[in-house]
Order: C-alpha cells, then sequence, then structure tokens
C-alpha cells in the first residue's frame, strides 16, 4: 500500500497565520483540507471524503485535493472510485508521483497488474528518476512471489533515486535469500543507514548478522568456507586487455576479502563480526579495492572508523542478530554507545550520483 503523503502539512503555518483576517475561498479549502486528513488519519473516511469534497468545491484548482480524497477511498477499499478520481487527474499541471503510485496500486489490487505496470509506466514517463514508482513496479512481482523479475525494478529504483530506502530494503531481503547474498549484504546494510529507526531496520539487522552466520562455516579448527556468491563470469572481451581486467564483485573481491578478516576467528557472533568487519575495511583500503570496486558503504564505514565509533556501529548494525551478545556489550560500553549515538546523528551517510552503489555498475 502506498504511504501517503501528508502534502497539508506544510501548509498549517499559514492557516494559523490568516485566521486573524476574512478568509478567502482557497484559505477555507486549506482548513477543511487540514481537517479532513486528521479525520482519515482517524479512520474517518467518509466525513474526511465530505471535507475534501467541499474543499475542492472552494479550490478547484488544487490537485491536493481530489488526490487525497482517491487516497481515502482507496483506504476504504473503494478502489473503483479511486481509479476514477485519479484518472480524471492524471494531467493535472500540478500532478504527482504519488497520483501514479496509487492509481497503479489501485489497480493492482483490484485484480488488473497489467493495467497497474502501464500507471506505472506513464508515471515514469513524467517521474523517470522516481525510486517510488520502481518500488511499486517491482511490488507487483514481489507479491506474486515472482522475485527475479522485482529485482531488475528494484535495482532500477536505487539507481535513479539512491536516497530512497524502501528499493534497498526489498533488494536485500531478496539477494539474502539468493545464491548472490553479497549484494544484499551491502543493500541491507545501506538501508539502515538510510532508514535507521524503524520495525525495518530491525528486521534487516537480523537478516544481514544470520546470513553472515548462515554463509561462513567452520568445517574444522583450521579450516572455513564462505558462500556469498557464485558469479564468476567474466567478458570475453576483458580478456583482451589484462591489465583492465577486473574479477567479479563478490568472488574477485568481497569473498577474498573476508576471508583474510576470517582468519583470527573460530565462531561467529558479535565480537568476531566486530573484528571480521574492522580487518575488511582495513584491508579494503590498504589494497587499493577502493579504486578497483568503490562503494560508498565502505567509504562511509572509514568516517565512522576514523571518528572512533566503528566498535558501536558494528554493534549497532548486528544487535538484532545476538541481542543478548549486544546486551552484555552494551553493559560494559554505555558510554561508548551513547557517543557514538550523538556522533551517528549528525553524520548521515551521504549518497549522490556520484557515490551511488548499484550491482550493475560491476
Amino acid at each position: 500500500m502506498t504511504k501517503k503523503i501528508k502534502l497539508f502539512g506544510l501548509l498549517l503555518l499559514l492557516a494559523v497565520n490568516q485566521s486573524a483576517f476574512a478568509q478567502t475561498n482557497q484559505e477555507k479549502a486549506l482548513e477543511k483540507g487540514m481537517e479532513a486528513i486528521k479525520l482519515m488519519d482517524k479512520g474517518e473516511f467518509d466525513e474526511s471524503i465530505k471535507l475534501l469534497k467541499e474543499a475542492e468545491k472552494l479550490d478547484p484548482e488544487r490537485f491536493d485535493y481530489p488526490y487525497e480524497m482517491a487516497y481515502a477511498y482507496y483506504a476504504k477499499a473503494d478502489y473503483k472510485k479511486a481509479i476514477s478520481i485519479l484518472e480524471k487527474n492524471r494531467k493535472h499541471k500540478n500532478v504527482t508521483e504519488q497520483l501514479y503510485q496509487l492509481l497503479g496500486n489501485s489497480y493492482d489490487v483490484s485484480g488488473a497488474p497489467e493495467k497497474a505496470l502501464a500507471a506505472y509506466d506513464d508515471g515514469l514517463k513524467i517521474f523517470p528518476n522516481s525510486g517510488s514508482i520502481y518500488l511499486e513496479k517491482g511490488n507487483v512481482f514481489w507479491m506474486k512471489k515472482e522475485y527475479g523479475k522485482a529485482i531488475p525494478f528494484y535495482e532500477k529504483g536505487i539507481e535513479v533515486d539512491p536516497t530512497f530506502s524502501s528499493n534497498y530494503y526489498r533488494a536485500a531481503r531478496i539477494y539474502c535469500g539468493s545464491s548472490e547474498e553479497v549484494w544484499g549484504m551491502i543493500y541491507g546494510e545501506i538501508f539502515m543507514n538510510l532508514e535507521r529507526n524503524s520495525k525495518r531496520t530491525a528486521e534487516i539487522s537480523q537478516l544481514l548478522f544470520d546470513t553472515y552466520k548462515s554463509q561462513i562455516t567452520f568445517t574444522s579448527d583450521s579450516s572455513f568456507s564462505v558462500s556469498f556468491s557464485k558469479n564468476a563470469t567474466i567478458n570475453v572481451s576483458d580478456l583482451s586487455d589484462p591489465g583492465k581486467l577486473k574479477l567479479p564483485y563478490g568472488v574477485g573481491f568481497y569473498e577474498p576479502t573476508l576471508m583474510m578478516a576470517l582468519l583470527p576467528v573460530k565462531s561467529i557472533n558479535l565480537t568476531s563480526l566486530n573484528t571480521v568487519r574492522t580487518s575488511f575495511l582495513d584491508s579494503y583500503f590498504s589494497s587499493g579495492n577502493d579504486k578497483n570496486y568503490p562503494t560508498v558503504l565502505f567509504t562511509y564505514q572509514k568516517k565512522v572508523k576514523d571518528a572512533g565509533h566503528l566498535e558501536a556501529y558494528n554493534h549497532w548494525i548486528l544487535m538484532k542478530g545476538d541481542e543478548a551478545g549486544f546486551q552484555k556489550w552494551y553493559d560494559g560500553n554505555k558510554e561508548k554507545f551513547e557517543a557514538f549515538g550523538k556522533w551517528f546523528n549528525e553524520n548521515q551517510i551521504e549518497i549522490t550520483n556520484e557515490n551511488k552503489f548499484y550491482s550493475g555498475q560491476f
């Protein structure tokens, strides 16, 4: 389900400032619209729709009112009415990508996935860099458990809108259940940095820990194996210039670097994973792999390490995989974790079109 954007919230101050003066129709409409949103949040959809209709009559030029009305009909499962309103407003001068999200969702839950995909495609013609529309396209196939068809849309969403978190979330879940867990590990951690305090954050924390645990196997006291990627494909054209040959990301860089970092440890837990992740990061930069396999996540991890917070960061990333272990560590490192939290709030990961990361780059 599309998450409703409360478009009226930003105009609250305007409504308050105007309250002492004679109101125009637009101001009256705004007040009704804001009240309608409050009612919608309480689940009082019919009352909300009534106010939105009144607001639309007072200010018929605004896009907000019909959109919110369509959302209210969607929320009360009257998809036919929602579609009718949205179709009428597709060419509105102030149309937003949310209309195409909601229109596609309405078609999809009505049992018309082809029309849903067509609506999303129409939206992408107008909003080609909409990560949220690519998310919805992927979700059509996610709901049918056709994950192989869903993943290209999530990754395209990451490519065009690299700060939109939900595509990383879906991609991480798919890849951590595939033979190419390497992408899930990186997408998942980027997601946690973009969306730090949600139920989904906790879910991905658990997923990352569990994937480390399942894909690193200690076969004896002196041997172990890792399995985060099976893609060893090399383009024939690359062989013509050995000096420029770059091995696949997973088997060429990630797994070998991880194996070297695992040499000092004998089991997988929060403490050992902190050791492994720290060694992995150091090797990434000392070996020059930051140039061969540029990864915004590892660049950010170095920033965390240089600030003196990598141990706390690693425990935060993986804490849901071993909550008892985290609590034991936290009891002895409370000040360290609180210092990290303060720094973390002021130093978020910065992802741009220049440093964005997605598997298609490799």
